[in-house]
């Protein structure tokens, strides 16, 4: 088995459904693919988040611990929220992400974690 992260993108501004109804679906949708997932045995962990202006960046520098307000990149895209999920391969990840997009009306984004070194 291998884990994967899901990340939903969100572009900050645009309103990314088309009524209150539609968020609606897509949070009741969201609902039973968690639910899918956690019976299945596949989900790990996962969450929305909140926007992305009220995020706090922590650097060090020169040994200071310095924080700035907002996101660290300097785009109007974000993530709005992820599942982290354990499957088989490559393609069980695409085919879970499929379900979840279609369920959240976004796109979502498929990455591997690395793998833990041998002991």
């Amino acid at each position: 088995m291998a884990q994967y992260l899901l990340s939903v993108h969100a572009v900050e501004g645009q309103d990314n459904y088309m009524s209150e109804a539609d968020m609606q679906k897509a949070f009741e949708q969201v609902d039973a693919y968690n639910t899918e997932i956690i019976a299945n045995g596949t989900w790990v962990f996962g969450g929305g988040l909140e926007p992305p202006d009220i995020a706090t960046v922590v650097r060090i520098v020169n040994g200071e611990v310095t924080t700035t307000d907002g996101p660290f990149a300097e785009t109007k895209e974000h993530i709005g929220g992820f599942w982290v999920i354990d499957v088989p391969d490559l393609d069980a990840a695409l085919a879970s992400a499929a379900e979840a997009s279609a369920a959240c009306m976004q796109p979502v984004e498929v990455r591997p974690f690395q793998a833990e070194p041998e002991a």
